[in-house]
């Protein structure tokens, strides 16, 4: 039996000669140590230097004002969470962005499977209607819903043919809700068609197969692979209304309130520093916690989804 080595054994010992007779003294030089994770930092350092001066300073500098503005001491925070109102606009803040939230997936769903589905044309047509909204300004968006909501509007006018004498929507939560969906809707349906353009729909069809009906084979199969992107999408609009100030500050009154409005009135209003300084940090570390409970709860339901799909798979 020949004992000859094959092709490829062959082109393998002569790679390794070449590589050997071109390094002096015979044998290969290892790559120094270190050297990639300099060259990696050198490509950071640009961000990294923009995230220190226009990110980093100025949180430390609102951190050091909370502790220091007027006098040494926690007397700031004293006074954030024994003032019955500064409590009454936390929650409103976190109520009205939930409420946001819940909106926006509830219209961003069929609107983003609906993408799927269609023809490349409509599809395209659809993305740039989505699209659209990032190329006008949010105050111009807020003006046109000013005069749209407005009881002498189009909207108001057109109820008067239903017997409506005042429409009753400005200066209300009703109004404030309206404007922030309409922003935020666009950051909720492309992390969710994103996820649904990937998923196989021959899967639907082979849940029918085995006996499911439509309804069954859509929220058994289809809607935890959708999951993802609904809590990308759901997450990013959530923490993105808690800093809404436009918006509320022009379609809402002083009952609807969010905290950034009142860390305006301190500031600017009031030139109270140190108020102001507490209320953004209370608004971050509130922020931060609900980014770390759903990022949690993010890994518990991803796997378990990728466990349901492995076992499709199999």
């Amino acid at each position: 039996m020949s004992h000859a080595p094959n092709t490829t054994q062959f082109s393998a010992l002569s790679t390794q000669a070449i590589r050997t007779a071109d390094t002096p003294g015979g044998t290969p030089k290892k790559p120094k140590a270190g050297g990639g994770g300099r060259q990696l930092l050198l490509v950071l350092l640009p961000a990294l230097i923009v995230l220190a001066v226009f990110y980093f300073y100025p949180m430390l500098t609102v951190l050091v004002a909370a502790f220091t503005d007027p006098q040494p001491g926690l007397q700031n925070f004293e006074w954030f969470f024994s003032q019955a109102v500064n409590l009454q606009v936390l929650g409103r803040t976190l109520s009205i962005s939930f409420w946001v939230m819940i909106i926006c997936v509830l219209l961003a769903f069929p609107f983003a499977f609906f993408m799927t589905v269609v023809k490349p044309n409509t599809r395209n047509m659809l993305m740039l209607i989505v699209l659209v909204p990032f190329w006008t300004s949010m105050v111009v968006r807020t003006f046109a819903w000013v005069v749209l909501l407005q009881d002498s509007g189009p909207i108001g006018q057109f109820m008067k043919l239903f017997g409506v004498e005042q429409l009753g929507v400005m200066r209300t939560p009703t109004a404030v809700l309206i404007g922030m969906a309409q922003v935020l809707l666009p950051f909720v349906v492309l992390p969710i068609y994103a996820t649904m353009s990937k998923i196989d729909t021959r899967l639907l069809t082979a849940a029918r197969s085995l006996g499911a009906r439509p309804a069954k084979a859509f929220v058994s199969v289809y809607l935890p692979l959708t999951l993802p992107g609904v809590a990308s999408g759901a997450l990013l609009c959530f923490v993105m209304a808690l800093g809404f100030y436009i918006t509320p500050a022009m379609l809402g009154s002083s009952r609807e309130a969010f905290l950034s409005t009142l860390i305006q009135g301190q500031v600017q209003g009031l030139a109270q520093w140190g108020y102001g300084a507490v209320i953004g940090f209370v608004l971050l570390v509130v922020t931060m916690l609900i980014l770390g409970i759903t990022s949690y709860i993010g890994k518990k339901t991803g796997s378990s989804v990728q466990d349901m799909v492995g076992g499709s798979k199999a």
